[in-house]
């Protein structure tokens, strides 16, 4: 059974949106590291449609970008859209209730479901209890506004299972949601 991993870049007052332009000024090896170890642990991708797009124009025409741009584009995609009929880059769109087609294909063997940003599909995700295991890469930078990942106002309890700090003041948090019916953190 494949588990869904969702990993995504967050500034201190949760902010997720077009992270671009505020998360490159703090890379470091152990973060390449990181995001390499997970691409390529990974047996297909996730993504809501407007991270698709963007990775999809993005991504297949790059250079210099080695073995991970490799894997980026030989990698299967499974693209949450209601939008977008014809999917290039390896992906073919999620049919019908999004719910139920993840649900099914985490019922499939293979590899982990990555989904990087796509910000509306993980509140879903995590609204309906599919979520496995979430990765924070968390920047020490307050942004002020934007898009926050946590703002439906829904309640997650979430354990802690592992942290580690990543070099340039970014913090990577790793977190299991807690089932329902039993005992948050204590």
């Amino acid at each position: 059974m494949r588990k869904v991993i969702v990993t995504e870049f967050l500034t201190l007052d949760g902010v997720y949106e077009d992270s671009i332009p505020w998360h490159r000024d703090y890379t470091s090896p152990a973060g390449g590291q990181f995001k390499q170890g997970e691409l390529f642990e990974s047996g297909a991708l996730l993504l809501g449609r407007m991270t698709y797009e963007g990775f999809a124009q993005y991504w297949p025409t790059a250079t210099g970008t080695g073995e991970f741009g490799e894997r980026m584009n030989s990698l299967p995609k499974f693209v949450a859209t209601t939008t977008l009929t014809s999917l290039d880059w390896n992906a073919t769109p999620l049919e019908g209730d999004v719910v139920a087609a993840v649900e099914e294909l985490k019922r499939q063997e293979g590899g982990n479901l990555l989904v990087y940003g796509s910000g509306s599909l993980v509140q879903t995700l995590l609204r309906h209890g599919l979520v496995d295991e979430l990765r924070l890469m968390v920047y020490p930078l307050v942004l002020g506004s934007g898009k926050r990942l946590f703002s439906g106002g829904d309640r997650l309890a979430l354990n802690l299972t592992a942290s580690r700090e990543l070099g340039a003041g970014v913090l990577l948090l790793t977190y299991q949601p807690v089932a329902e019916g039993t005992p948050g953190p204590s």
